[in-house]
């Protein structure tokens, strides 16, 4: 500090930051999970909005046959890309694919790369993770606990970090009625778990995986609540902020309006109601839709990140990235915007006139499941191979 700004120094007022693109400005950053529907999202945010970013580096697994070089323009053909690249195609020289798996051992990564990772990142988002909520305990805990574990081991070891931004999820601990912005002990040992989802076999684990579960709805759920706990051990070894993302849904505005990708979650019961398939949801139609678009999710995470490199704590800070309740719609506003929405403009395939409704009752939705999801899908299959057609 110079002579003159220390007669002006003034301790009770903070200095002032950076903005956003300015403080990223320069900036090398890692990104796990950039092909995943969030993760491109995030990548065309920094690229279009914080130009002066020195550097993304992507983390994606190898294709057999397929150099780095070939991975990053196969990923630049997606869509949202397209206005980017129009305005300045050099940008593309800023990405540079590393070759790696957060399920292999040390990620995967080879030596060379992992030295220039350790010698030039100054930030890292870890957005990797396994959505799936259908999947048994095995698959879940070795992408989401044991995925994060070894990149949280590669943080440690960078010379220059300023943040670690790990997006988790609103509904990772489900047993809680109100979720605070603050960390939770896990439900059980994280590192214990892992050690024995390494030993048992699949039978063995699929006999005690609901008694672990003890109420959360699902592996997904669990195996996030356990990587908290673990990313929590690590608070005061790294720079961390956890991003607690609720329902993310297709864009608001940027980087094109109502751009999803995949059919995971809301989506996917959207495209299934409008193509006629599905009838029934059980759910209750007063909740609120706990939705956020995928835009607003990551500009949140993008600040979150901003904000706690500035924070002077040797702790974990937490972020719900959740939209108010009193600008939510319900569930059963939802689904009747949606049904406005697909009569006026249907889909240029349906097999059923979209309706159906949400049913607050279990029996009355398995009713109609019976009725009108799988007689219609058995009785079509069986009508179909005598026109000439394979079953579905």
């Amino acid at each position: 500090m110079s002579i003159i700004e220390e007669i002006n120094y003034n301790p009770t007022v903070p200095p002032k930051r950076p903005t956003i693109a300015e403080w990223y400005s320069g900036k090398t950053i890692l990104i796990t999970g950039s092909t995943g529907f969030m993760g491109k999202v995030l990548v065309e945010k920094l690229l279009r909005d914080c130009q002066d970013i020195k550097g993304l580096y992507l983390l994606i697994r190898a294709k057999k046959g397929v150099d780095p070089e070939a991975r990053r323009e196969q990923y630049l053909k997606c869509l949202i890309f397209d206005k980017i690249l129009d305005k300045n195609p050099d940008i593309v020289n800023k990405i540079r694919v590393i070759k790696g798996d957060v399920l292999e051992k040390d990620l995967g990564i080879s030596d060379n790369d992992r030295n220039e990772i350790i010698s030039n990142v100054d930030v890292i988002f870890h957005c990797a993770a396994n959505v799936r909520f259908d999947q048994p305990l095995r698959p879940m805990i070795e992408m989401n606990l044991a995925g994060t574990q070894k990149l949280l081991q590669l943080a440690e070891m960078v010379h220059n970090l300023k943040v670690f931004i790990h997006v988790s999820t609103s509904y990772c601990h489900c047993n809680f009625d109100v979720l605070e912005e603050a960390g939770y002990d896990p439900p059980h040992d994280p590192l214990g778990i892992l050690h024995m989802v390494r030993t048992l076999d699949d039978n063995s684990l699929a006999k005690v995986t609901p008694e672990l579960l003890n109420g959360l709805p699902n592996t997904y759920a669990y195996s996030k609540a356990l990587t908290e706990g673990l990313v929590i051990s690590y608070g005061s070894k790294l720079p961390i902020v956890v991003c607690r993302p609720s329902i993310v849904t297709a864009a608001r505005k940027e980087p094109l309006p109502g751009w999803v990708e995949g059919v995971n979650g809301p989506t996917g019961l959207m495209v299934g109601a409008a193509r006629g398939v599905i009838r029934s949801m059980h759910c209750n139609p007063d909740f609120p839709a706990t939705v956020i678009p995928v835009d607003t999710a990551i500009n949140a995470t993008i600040v979150a990140g901003w904000d706690r490199a500035h924070m002077v704590s040797n702790k974990v800070e937490f972020y719900n990235v959740c939209l108010s309740n009193k600008t939510l719609p319900t569930w059963g506003e939802a689904i009747e915007c949606g049904k406005r929405f697909f009569y006026e403009t249907p889909l240029s395939f349906g097999l059923w006139y979209p309706d159906g409704s949400i049913k607050k009752n279990y029996f009355a939705h398995l009713f109609c499941v019976i009725f009108f999801h799988y007689l219609p899908a058995y009785l079509i299959d069986f009508v179909l191979p005598i026109f000439g057609h394979k079953p579905l």
